[in-house]
C-alpha cells in the first residue's frame, strides 16, 4: 500500500488511534489495552503484524475492536483480561476505553459507601496502597517550614525582648 491510502487518524473504541501505526503500537493507546492484550489481540486477528492500522478498512477496524470487546468468542486467555470475576456479575470482562474509566469511578464511589478503609482514603486525598506519607504526597495545603518566616518571627521575639529590658529599667 502506499502512503496515501493510509488514514491519518483511525477510530477504534470510541478513540482516536494514529494510523501511522503498527496494529500492536496502536492499540496500545486506547484505554485498557496494554502492550501484551494488544499482542494477543494482534496474533488472533489474520491481519499482517508490521500492517499500519490506517490501511485496514472500516470492517477489518471493527473486527479488531470486536476481539477486544469479545476476548472469549477469539479465544484469547483469561489472565490477560482486567476484570477478572466481576463484582456484579462473576465474569471474566475485558473493560476499554471511556467504560474503563466509568467503572473505575463506581467502584471507588462504592468503597465511600460503604466506609471502607480504602473509601476513607480516598476522600482524604491520601493514598490508598499503604505507601508511607511522610516526605511523598505532599499537595495541597503549604507544607514545611519556611526560613524566612521562621527568621521574621525570632527578629519579632528578639525586638520584643529589647522593648521589655528597657521598660525594666
Amino acid at each position: 500500500m502506499t502512503d496515501e491510502n493510509i488514514e491519518q487518524i483511525v477510530r477504534i473504541a470510541r478513540t482516536d488511534v494514529n494510523g501511522q501505526q503498527a496494529i500492536e503500537e496502536a492499540l496500545t493507546s486506547i484505554d485498557g489495552v496494554g502492550h501484551r492484550y494488544a499482542d494477543a489481540v494482534a496474533k488472533v486477528s489474520d491481519f499482517d503484524r508490521d500492517i499500519k492500522i490506517g490501511a485496514l478498512s472500516r470492517e477489518d477496524r471493527e473486527e479488531l475492536e470486536d476481539i477486544m470487546r469479545n476476548p472469549d468468542e477469539h479465544g484469547i486467555p483469561t489472565f490477560l483480561r482486567n476484570r477478572r470475576k466481576d463484582r456484579e456479575t462473576g465474569e471474566n470482562k475485558h473493560i476499554i476505553g471511556a467504560d474503563l474509566e466509568l467503572t473505575h469511578e463506581f467502584d471507588i464511589r462504592r468503597l465511600k459507601e460503604i466506609d471502607s478503609y480504602k473509601g476513607w482514603r480516598h476522600e482524604q486525598g491520601l493514598p490508598v496502597r499503604g505507601q508511607k506519607t511522610q516526605s511523598s504526597f505532599r499537595s495541597g495545603a503549604k507544607v514545611g517550614v519556611s526560613r524566612a518566616e521562621v527568621q521574621a518571627a525570632a527578629e519579632e521575639e528578639a525586638g520584643e525582648d529589647e522593648e521589655t529590658d528597657e521598660g525594666d529599667e
